[in-house]
């Protein structure tokens, strides 16, 4: 195989010799970028289960106004843990699995750049996930400071111990990191490198600039991290004083490390399902995408505003006023460019032929939930509200508006999408639509009361709280719980569909993309000429072809 960039410039061929249909390709080293795809989207499935069924156990704990279910110290380690394994072994995990299978086929590319950093930057990932499970089983336990990690809590270590959770914690966090920059390496040089003849930048589909935007913060903003997590991991481990206050060191310090990557990281997860909102509302609605260049740059200018809005998580940090109006500038302004896609979004389905099939459900009621969740993102931002509602359940609704009611719903809309392409085979719609209905009910019922919680005043992170909170802590609970449900029907449906579901045509949504042009799943190398791209990726409604090669573009 040869993969022949835009510019002429030869990468290392990379050959593909497993069959196409061979199960047991999904449990090997795999060079193929859609293998390793399914491969990401898997393994983080299996972990988001992991998480769920520990979130479960929280809310179940919640239910009542006493800590009579578990321990408070294993309270501490499921709710460090389950924030872990969410952020880093499902949301990042999966967005990536998922541009791993499309960005190539977007932009008529036969792979990766980098194909075998592509695969060890996969098998990264269950190392790293094993490694935090097995933290489990250490004397001490797992780590309890929460999935940010803030000294001193996180550098206290009562058992004497080198090897303890936090320290496993924060080796597989940083193991984490190593796979996310491999990844973002790869994904810039593919998307800048590897792109079809004619397919200029203003030709790429929107949820490629979306992965582009993303993957540049990873590689601007991660490296902060990456420092602060070695420098807690030598004063956990090593008795040094970056953190410590009780020997000079600055605890604080930690929190600029930390939040400089960590809120840009909050659009490194966003932006990619920004960028599915924008691939699938114009095939569900027949319409183009509304605006698409100014869609395609406000994703360049969340990149650029991302890096300038970290300390707004600070403002009870003894951050001076002038710094807190600074930021709580810069964090509105995020407003701006987020409004305009928002905006499109809407424009684009307005007036148009609606299809409300399972994707384009999950991705209105994952709209719906983002601006909800923008809204109460704005009142963060401000600092007289910030402060009242800080270390409170308005915060950790807020945030769960973001990741599971708009980036968690945003990829089952993707999952149904492509799961034709992917597999060859139709899901059921019905299993999807009654997903949908569970999901969304479901997330309303356990993150909506957060809301209320946190302005009455109940702390987060509490295993037991004042009676006065039980009535919004049982409807939480029960939607917690309806959400778990929810994903039964999910399983069911595609473990299902897979086996013996309907076959898929190519393009069942006559949907318009290079990737709707190669058979449902796509042969190895994916194109058998590289397709020579004459428009735009929004055609609907006009005559003119996407590229001037279609017939040339299969394997024969």
């Amino acid at each position: 195989m040869t993969n022949v960039p835009v510019e002429g410039i030869a990468i290392p061929d990379i050959a593909h010799p497993e069959p196409q249909n061979n199960w047991r390709k999904y449990f090997s080293f795999s060079t193929d970028h859609k293998v390793i795809g399914i491969q990401y989207l898997v393994t983080s499935f299996v972990f988001f289960l992991i998480g769920g069924l520990l979130s479960m156990v929280i809310r179940a704990e919640l239910i009542t106004p006493q800590a009579d279910l578990i321990d408070r110290t294993l309270y501490n380690s499921m709710f460090t843990m389950h924030g872990t394994i969410m952020i880093f072994l499902w949301i990042f995990p999966s967005l990536v699995g998922l541009a791993n299978y499309l960005v190539p086929l977007m932009i008529g590319a036969r792979d990766m750049a980098f194909p075998r950093l592509n695969a060890a930057a996969f098998w990264m990932v269950p190392v790293f996930g094993i490694l935090l499970m097995t933290s489990y089983f250490l004397p001490a336990g797992t780590a309890q400071a929460g999935w940010w990690s803030y000294p001193p809590v996180s550098t206290q270590n009562p058992t004497d111990s080198i090897i303890t959770g936090e320290f496993v914690w924060i080796l597989a966090v940083a193991i984490s990191g190593v796979s996310s920059i491999m990844g973002a390496v790869n994904f810039v040089t593919t998307i800048v490198r590897m792109r079809a003849p004619g397919m200029t930048f203003f030709r790429m589909p929107a949820y490629v600039w979306t992965v582009f935007s993303a993957q540049i913060i990873q590689l601007a903003a991660l490296p902060a991290l990456t420092a602060g997590a070695i420098m807690l991991l030598f004063d956990a481990a090593a008795g040094t004083a970056f953190f410590n206050p009780d020997k000079g060191g600055n605890p604080v310090l930690f929190q600029h490390f930390f939040w400089f990557y960590s809120h840009p990281a909050v659009y490194v997860m966003v932006l990619p399902i920004f960028g599915v909102f924008s691939e699938i509302f114009p095939v569900y609605s027949r319409k183009p995408l509304f605006g698409y260049k100014v869609v395609a740059v406000s994703s360049l200018l969340i990149t650029t505003v991302s890096v300038l809005v970290w300390v707004h998580h600070m403002y009870a940090s003894n951050t001076p006023g002038w710094m807190r109006m600074l930021f709580m500038a810069t964090t509105m302004l995020v407003a701006v460019p987020t409004g305009i896609k928002v905006f499109a979004w809407v424009a684009t389905i307005w007036k148009g032929k609606l299809r409300l099939d399972t994707p384009m459900l999950f991705c209105l009621g994952a709209l719906i939930m983002f601006v909800f969740a923008g809204i109460t993102g704005v009142m963060l931002a401000s600092v007289p509200i910030d402060i009242h509602v800080n270390n409170t359940y308005f915060v950790v609704g807020h945030f769960h508006y973001i990741v599971y009611g708009t980036i968690t719903m945003g990829m089952f809309a993707a999952i149904y999408h492509w799961f034709p392409k992917m597999t060859g085979r139709m899901y059921y719609e019905g299993l999807g639509k009654l997903h949908f209905a569970l999901a969304f009910i479901g997330v309303n019922l356990n993150f909506f009361p957060m809301h209320p919680l946190g302005l009455q005043g109940m702390l987060r992170r509490v295993s037991s709280y004042e009676p006065e909170y039980a009535f919004w802590n049982v409807i939480a609970s029960i939607g917690a719980f309806l959400l778990g449900m929810s994903t039964i029907p999910f399983i069911l449906n595609m473990v299902g569909a897979w086996v013996q579901g309907k076959p898929a045509p190519d393009n069942p949504w006559r949907a318009i993309g290079l990737e709707w042009l190669v058979s449902s799943p796509p042969p190895v190398e994916n194109f058998e000429e590289l397709p020579i791209v004459v428009s735009g990726p929004y055609g609907y409604g006009k005559s003119d072809p996407l590229v001037e090669n279609a017939a040339a573009l299969k394997e024969g």
